[in-house]
């Protein structure tokens, strides 16, 4: 079996997918755009992968477009695994509709959630007054809201909200959640589906947006959104800028109908540097980094020769795509690319 991926992302698995007793022929990509097999240089349009991990070092080496097209060749890619979560960008949807399976990654999932729950805390508590106090030498008591007892709700229930419900629930948090299914995973003490919002909102000490951007999340966190959040409550969006209605964001802070909104992603990106976002008080900016751990790529490392492992056994794929699902139509192809 002929895989691809970038050469980076080879050295650092190279000696893991020896030990897998595969009969693999490797083609890498190096940071110019040269290929090899096995070592030797070759055309890229002599190389004929199977399986395809699209990794962040195609991204850092700027060859992400070239990878999409690579895998879009008609009768060669069977199986792609990517280090997105979000699958709204690039060209994810081409890929499906040409028959490719596609796993996307939930290697992000720990570092968000200690994201998110950093920059909770930072809410709730008064550190920068506790601060003040100290340097002016003031001997004084700062009361603060405790996570304990509090409301979270979970908007997507993939890897990233699931890991910051049990991160949250270990704060003894009070967790609801909205999602297509009606499976909690046991993390969950209320669940709902997007119809329910605005019974779910006016509770709601923290929401997290962690789902997906399609059709029916577009913007759906509107001015009808924000009228039934809760007075202080705290907003973190690490799922799309796309999601939310900024006008409508903006002026519910002005209000201040919200203690603070937690932005690590917009539309577009970057932010543009005349955005009022940028000097908002009640607002935290950050440049779509939420994903930045030094875990998280080992943990792609991780998913991508596991998932290797399944695909040559014939086996389940970890974090497989519904395309249907994903993507929202009905139009894709019932059975894989043939591997004749």
């Amino acid at each position: 079996m002929e895989i691809l991926l970038a050469k980076k992302s080879y050295e650092r698995v190279r000696d893991r997918l020896d030990a897998l007793g595969i009969d693999l022929h490797v083609i890498c990509v190096d940071a110019d755009g040269g290929y090899t097999r096995d070592g030797k240089p070759i055309q890229p349009e002599d190389a004929e992968p199977e399986a395809f991990w699209l990794s962040i070092d195609f991204l850092d080496a700027g060859q992400f477009n070239a990878a999409f097209d690579m895998a879009l060749r008609p009768g060669t890619v069977k199986w792609m695994q990517t280090l997105n979560a979000g699958l709204d960008r690039g060209r994810y949807k081409e890929v499906v509709e040409s028959g490719v399976r596609l796993c996307n990654s939930s290697a992000q999932s720990v570092a968000i959630s200690e994201f998110v729950m950093a920059h909770v805390l930072n809410a709730f508590q008064p550190i920068d007054a506790q601060y003040a106090a100290q340097t002016s030498r003031d001997w004084v008591i700062t009361h603060f809201p405790e996570i304990s007892r509090s409301s979270w709700l979970i908007i997507g229930f993939g890897p990233i909200g699931q890991a910051v419900a049990r991160r949250a629930r270990a704060f003894d948090a009070h967790i609801s959640v909205i999602r297509r299914g009606d499976d909690s995973m046991g993390l969950a003490d209320r669940m709902g589906h997007m119809e329910d919002l605005p019974e779910l909102l006016p509770d709601a000490d923290v929401i997290l947006l962690a789902c997906s951007l399609n059709d029916e999340t577009r913007g759906f966190a509107n001015a009808e959104f924000f009228r039934h959040v809760k007075q202080d409550a705290v907003l973190v969006n690490i799922a799309r800028g796309g999601l939310v209605d900024d006008e409508a964001l903006l002026a519910c802070l002005d209000e201040g109908r919200m203690r603070l909104a937690v932005l690590d992603t917009f539309s577009p990106e970057p932010l543009d540097p005349e955005s009022r976002y940028w000097d908002h008080p009640r607002v935290r900016v950050t440049a779509h980094t939420s994903w930045a751990g030094n875990g998280t790529i080992p943990r792609g490392d991780d998913l991508f020769v596991e998932n290797l492992a399944r695909y040559a056994r014939g086996e389940p794929l970890d974090m497989e795509v519904n395309p249907e699902t994903v993507f929202g139509a009905s139009k894709y192809r019932t059975e894989p690319r043939s591997s004749a």
